[in-house]
């Protein structure tokens, strides 16, 4: 069973299709113990992140969420989800903490000559071709983006793929049992529902 983490925000419909698509079992979970028995997780996200911290800390998911983690079982972060995983962010003076999984910090977009939020279409070119949910996709491969701010890790071992909106930002990373990406794989059509189908093969 998939568990996509419901915290009252973020598009989990959208994802709850997509994984489903992808072949995956979902279950939209909003409590510690479905984290718990679960065989993987997703924790989508759109909108601020402060919000999405206070409130998985409010449904006590957070500690959860980390617990999880450390199972080894496969975990994907999407957008708000994949900027959650750090240590904080800037976003509107944020004084939350995040879930401290990887160092470094969420950041804005701060090049001239962009559009804030950057919405659409963008390459994402593959830094590491080994990493498992990229099983199949070629580097330069388009997927769809909804933001302002993009996690700056302070482990570059991490980053998986880089893409370049004004300036270059690590738009998803991975360690261990852990994936993450800034993009949506959930609107991003072909390329996306591949990422999904290698993320549940992995369970």
């Amino acid at each position: 069973m998939i568990a996509l983490v419901d915290y009252g925000a973020g598009n989990v419909r959208s994802v709850q299709k997509a994984l489903t698509a992808a072949g995956g079992d979902v279950q939209l979970v909003s409590t510690p113990d479905k984290v718990a028995q679960a065989d993987a997780v997703v924790l989508p996200g759109v909108g601020a992140f402060d919000d999405c911290i206070n409130a998985m800390q409010r449904q006590e998911l957070v500690e959860s969420i980390r617990e999880f983690i450390t199972s080894g079982k496969p975990f994907l972060g999407i957008c708000v989800g994949y900027q959650a995983l750090f240590e904080k962010s800037e976003e509107f003076n944020s004084c939350t903490l995040g879930m401290g999984v990887f160092g470094g910090k969420v950041i804005r977009f701060s090049g001239e000559g962009i559009k804030i939020p950057q919405i659409g279409w963008n390459q994402v070119n593959i830094q590491k071709p080994d990493c498992p949910i990229f099983d199949g996709i070629d580097s330069g491969s388009y997927f769809y983006f909804v933001h302002s701010y993009f996690p700056e890790p302070s482990d570059s071992s991490i980053v998986v793929s880089r893409t370049t909106y004004g300036a270059e930002f690590c738009s998803a990373v991975w360690k261990g049992n852990v994936f993450a990406t800034q993009f949506h794989p959930e609107k991003s059509q072909k390329a996306g529902i591949k990422l999904l189908v290698n993320f549940v093969g992995l369970i």
